[in-house]
């Protein structure tokens, strides 16, 4: 049996609108960046299959909200919790008409307003650029919401240890300055950097109820 509590991840559906989304219910973990920071190589990394989300030399093919399912969550005490990862479109540098540009945001808005079933975000960002306006509006809205958010800084096999090292300390100081409640780590989808770090934070992510569910 595979150790990679995500290696069960199993692609659901694409929706356009989040009318199309599977009930809400249980738990969800959503992955949120700018389309060029690796959201999709994460993705792939953590849940162990290197096709189960799409990527491209072309940034900005997630163009949908790409649901995953996995395996229900065992809760002590309780009946097992439906669990779902939920790959948001990337945003930000696709070339794409600005209608749609506005139909992403309106639905990625709409999603984290009023999605239950939301436990957590998993923000992609590029470890060697400073945070773009979507990062600091995504961490903005978990900070005011208390919806937790954890920071994958990718691509850090591009960059040296002390300048990965660096960088985290910079986004952690950040984070204290603006009254974010995130958590943050180094990722390299590559380099295999932080990848049980990751799965871990998920993992509690999911199994963690907000307080409308207490």
């Amino acid at each position: 049996m595979s150790s990679n509590p995500l290696n069960g991840a199993r692609f659901v559906l694409a929706a356009h609108e989040i009318t199309q989304l599977p009930f809400d219910q249980g738990a969800e973990v959503a992955f949120a960046g700018r389309s060029n920071a690796g959201k999709s190589s994460a993705l792939n990394a953590l849940t162990g299959h290197n096709g189960l989300a799409r990527t491209s030399k072309t940034p900005g093919r997630t163009q949908l909200m790409v649901v995953f399912d996995l395996p229900p969550l065992k809760m002590e005490g309780a009946a097992p919790v439906d669990a779902r990862l939920v790959d948001l479109p990337g945003y930000g540098y696709a070339k794409v008409p600005e209608a749609m540009r506005q139909h992403w945001r309106a639905e990625i808005d709409a999603y984290l307003k009023m999605r239950r079933s939301l436990r957590g975000i998993v923000l992609i960002v590029d470890i060697r650029h400073e945070l773009k306006d979507f990062d600091r509006t995504m961490l903005s809205f978990c900070a005011a919401t208390d919806l937790p958010c954890h920071v994958l800084m990718t691509k850090a096999d591009k960059v040296s240890r002390g300048q990965a090292s660096k960088a985290l300390d910079v986004l952690r100081k950040d984070f204290r300055q603006n009254g974010v409640q995130g958590t943050a780590q180094v990722f390299s989808s590559t380099a295999k950097t932080g990848i049980e770090e990751a799965r871990a934070r998920i993992m509690e992510l999911l199994a963690t109820p907000r307080p409308h569910e207490l």
